[in-house]
């Protein structure tokens, strides 16, 4: 089942620092371009919120993002939970969670 915005969010929130989850498999700038209709247009607009999800959160410093190369053109993009910067706390977390859904 592909991972949604809302359920990574709430894998976010209940993640421990280190957790780790694959959230596309592929090859992501490839996979989202229009041009190239790799994916149905609702598959193509899944997979570019949740990465835009995923990059926003790596900057607020919840998660470090990485790439496992699988094979040609083939790779697995990685969110690694990070421990939760005291400036963020919890409270950010159910907010992050509604403006997913």
């Amino acid at each position: 089942m592909p991972l949604t915005e809302a359920a990574f969010c709430i894998w976010l929130g209940a993640a421990a620092p280190g957790d780790v989850v694959v959230y596309h498999r592929g090859a992501l700038a490839r996979d989202i371009c229009p041009q190239l209709n790799l994916l149905s247009p609702d598959e193509r607009v899944r997979v570019a919120g949740l990465s835009s999800r995923v990059l926003k959160l790596s900057e607020a410093g919840l998660v470090h993002l990485v790439q496992r190369r699988r094979g040609f053109e083939d790779f697995e993009y990685l969110a690694v939970a990070r421990r939760r910067p005291r400036r963020i706390g919890h409270s950010i977390l159910p907010l992050l969670q509604q403006e997913a859904a």
